[in-house]
């Protein structure tokens, strides 16, 4: 007869196996699916939600880790149970029926801002968000209740465990202050330099090539992933299968294979997890901060080295026919293509010197909304003041590009947000770490060579999953908890030295 551990990981290995199917098809639904399948999928995913929420909180879950505490279970099984535990008291905090509410406005809404962005539409996306915001504050309020945490760390905890807002706070202040100036200094040192034209017509298909190849030099596992397109990049699918896209434009190519990289870092977490730990808790990726740094430090502290770029510069001018004789494409010219600074409207395009602005921006947001501090009627206007405090620019009136641009409040994820800018401290610092432990790594990338950078990475933060808690994890893999210097250094570095 099985014990109650192995009761319980079986268990949780048929969570795994429905969650799988509900990520392939939450992939479907961006990148593949006709238009006409729309309620149906929306439909089949919220019953599929409810199935494993149910699952997931079933009471046998609570019997079975009881009786484990009799059992004598090794370190990492330990960790599981721990796991198992956390995400089942999470769970069960919230009723099934709010849990489907959830899952049908959140798919409605995320549905209908498609075609609400591209039409500039604040109307017709205004009820369906107040809709999935309201689900938002009442799962919030279950939180709280259940964890004795703030209503916002209610959900913060959910995507980063053991973050606080007040931290956040005291992160973000320091950037707030730090950043405009340094924004300034930036954009009047680089415009010292103009940028050369490239044209505007690059073929998709090329583009397309041109990230798939980028993508094999990473260390990214043909045999278990693929890249596809989608209105917003994401990464999906699951560790076996690993799904990700880009969106391409004919007029810029640098936004689609910066996407590609970037999702890419994401994507090779995902198929460096701990092998034998599928569907079990423990055997997740630690958290969405933690997730966050790994595409940042393949993007923007690999991605955008000057070495990297050195390397890469021939890779474009052969992809896409030109000759390094062209000026605009000269491999100084590139170099400062990929590292130019400017105060842009859109986040996912932005360098990553403006970029944690914008998702200060949206932190402040979506804590008022969720503390009831403000309402989403109000969302255009602040995101305008906002903007223009942060980054000298004005969306009044443009939703496109303005509070429409981002899929994440109509999809439901708050509390998200900051972990982006997390993520980009840890990358700082984890690239700082790996620098240290292989002298020779900025050398390896100048070739091309990723592999030494993606054995430690397997090591020190992919292989661990959730073993250790975040600021475990951190310390182990670089010798202190999060400190935003690194990252601040690393700014410095690069675009004032």
């Amino acid at each position: 007869m099985k014990n109650a551990y192995e009761q319980l990981t079986e268990h949780f290995r048929k969570i795994g196996d429905l969650e799988h199917v509900y990520s392939i098809s939450s992939w479907d639904e961006a990148a593949m699916m006709p238009e006409g399948g729309g309620a149906a999928r929306g439909n089949a995913m919220a019953t599929l939600g409810v199935v494993i929420h149910e699952m997931q909180s079933s009471e046998k879950i609570g019997e079975w880790l009881d009786a484990c505490s009799n059992l004598d279970l090794n370190d990492w099984q330990g960790a599981n149970i721990r796991e198992i535990k956390r995400e089942y008291d999470s769970v069960t905090c919230l009723p099934s029926g709010l849990v489907h509410a959830t899952s049908l406005a959140s798919s409605k809404s995320e549905q209908a801002w498609r075609k609400c962005r591209a039409g500039n539409d604040w109307q017709t996306m205004q009820p369906l968000l107040e809709e999935v915001v309201n689900l938002a504050r009442q799962s919030a309020v279950v939180r709280s209740e259940k964890t004795g945490l703030s209503l916002y760390d209610s959900l913060l905890e959910t995507y980063e465990p053991g973050m606080r807002s007040a931290k956040v706070d005291q992160l973000f202040t320091g950037l707030k202050d730090f950043l405009p100036g340094l924004v300034d200094q930036v954009v009047k040192k680089q415009s010292r330099t103009p940028l050369l034209t490239m044209g505007n017509n690059f073929s998709i298909d090329k583009q397309r090539n041109l990230g798939v190849k980028v993508m094999g030099i990473l260390g990214f596992d043909f045999d278990h992933g693929r890249l596809d397109v989608s209105h917003h990049p994401f990464c999906g699918g699951v560790q076996q299968d690993v799904r990700i896209t880009t969106r391409y434009t004919t007029e810029n190519f640098v936004e689609s294979l910066m996407g590609v990289i970037h999702e890419t870092g994401h994507a090779m977490y995902e198929q460096g997890r701990p092998q034998g730990w599928e569907g079990q808790p423990v055997g997740v990726a630690r958290s969405s901060g933690v997730h966050e740094s790994q595409s940042l430090l393949m993007e923007m502290q690999a991605g955008r080295s000057p070495e990297f770029l050195k390397f890469l510069a021939p890779i474009i001018r052969e992809n896409f026919d030109v000759s390094e004789n062209e000026a605009g494409w000269s491999d100084d010219n590139l170099h400062r293509l990929y590292t130019h600074v400017e105060r842009g409207l859109i986040r996912v395009d932005a360098d990553e010197v403006t970029y944690p602005l914008h998702v200060i921006l949206r932190y402040e947001i979506e804590k008022a909304l969720i503390e009831g501090d403000a309402q989403v009627a109000d969302i255009p206007e602040l995101w305008n003041s906002k903007m223009s405090e942060y980054l000298q620019r004005d969306t009044r009136g443009d939703y496109k590009d303005g509070c429409l641009q981002d899929v994440h409040w109509n999809a439901g994820l708050f509390g998200y947000f900051p972990t982006y800018t997390l993520g980009a401290m840890m990358a700082a610092q984890i690239f700082a770490a790996a620098k240290r432990a292989m002298p020779s790594l900025l050398d390896d990338i100048s070739r091309g060579e990723f592999s030494n950078l993606l054995n430690w990475l397997r090591e020190n933060v992919h292989g661990e999953g959730s073993f250790y808690s975040v600021s475990d994890l951190l310390v182990s893999a670089t010798g202190e908890d999060l400190n935003e210097r690194f990252f601040v250094d690393h700014l410095k570095q690069r675009y004032l030295a």
